[in-house]
């Protein structure tokens, strides 16, 4: 049994825990922490969590939990997640990892030193979906990739109390939207890339409404991301890529268990596919579950989280978005 314990008692982890925990027998949310003591005791009782701590230390430090969830905003995943790793805790954080390379690094060096795991959750990664995607890809489907395209756009108000439009907390349309095209993009090409350049529309809070940007990979690859929480976009998730024999197109690769489709063009020949699987948090909490008994290697973590903080630094550099 796998005993879990929940940092904020945030809606995020709603769906992309409990419900997914609900269906299994091998995990078991013990508890939930909030700085609000009442908050986190009408969230227990909610979604039937047996017992609450008004703090975020006396929840890390309990002997009965195996595994912290991080639902807090970016600006404390470093620093709590840090001290559940030497706590003997393992750890899986929401995205983004972090709020900059520099605070990934430190996390990544406190995971090694523990012995425990640090995953970050980009639950799409671990849809069959997307593992299909990717078998297709290298399987030469569409031959050699020549450019790839990421986007993500959902309008976002902003509320009072909405972490999103304040970049003390890690707000900005690239931390919480543009992160997933960026991963999308590392994660299909393999390789690290350059950024030529960015651009992005600021808020009044200083944060980026919107951003695109063009990129580099070093084997010759162009790319381009986009993402968006302005007012006037909608809702748009899409993975391309041109290859030397066709393309490919991926719509709602970020949750493709809410309908999703695969369009593979070659020459004039087209098909569409589509992937049976649950939800893209049951997979990601059954990959978490393998990883902590042994049975599979973490897919999300550790150099390839760094690497995604350090391509969002690259991106706000590029477009002088002062953090």
């Amino acid at each position: 049994m796998i005993r879990i314990g929940i940092l904020g008692a945030a809606r995020v982890a709603e769906y992309a825990l409990i419900a997914p925990a609900a269906e299994r027998t091998d995990v078991e949310i013990v508890a939930v922490a909030s700085r609000d003591a009442e908050r986190a005791r009408t969230y227990a009782e909610k979604h039937g969590i047996a017992d609450v701590e008004s703090g975020y230390a006396a929840l890390i430090t309990r002997a009965d939990i195996d595994l912290i969830y991080n639902a807090l905003p970016p600006s404390r995943h470093a620093d709590l997640s840090i001290v559940a790793l030497e706590a003997g805790k393992h750890v899986l954080c929401e995205k983004p990892f972090a709020m900059n390379a520099g605070e990934a690094r430190a996390m990544v060096k406190a995971a090694e030193a523990s012995g425990r795991h640090l995953i970050e959750a980009f639950h799409y990664r671990f849809h069959p979906a997307f593992e299909h995607f990717l078998g297709l890809l290298n399987e030469g489907a569409i031959g050699d990739p020549v450019s790839v395209e990421g986007l993500f756009t959902v309008p976002i108000p902003a509320k009072d109390g909405e972490l999103r439009h304040d970049p003390k907390l890690g707000g900005g349309a690239l931390m919480d939207l543009g992160c997933y095209p960026a991963h999308w993009l590392r994660t299909v090409i393999g390789e690290e890339p350059r950024v030529t350049q960015a651009e992005a529309l600021l808020s009044e809070t200083g944060v980026d409404l919107s951003l695109t940007a063009d990129l580099a990979f070093p084997s010759g690859v162009t790319g381009s991301l986009a993402c968006s929480m302005d007012m006037d976009c909608s809702f748009a998730a899409r993975l391309s890529i041109e290859g030397t024999a066709g393309r490919i197109d991926f719509t709602n690769p970020l949750a493709p268990h809410m309908g999703h489709e695969i369009r593979i063009e070659t020459g004039c020949r087209e098909r569409t596919e589509s992937i049976d699987g649950e939800s893209t948090y049951w997979h990601q909490l059954d990959h978490v579950a393998a990883v902590l008994t042994g049975t599979a290697d973490p897919q999300t973590g550790g150099a390839d989280a760094v690497a995604n903080m350090a391509l969002i630094d690259a991106l706000y550099d590029a477009a002088g978005v002062a953090r």
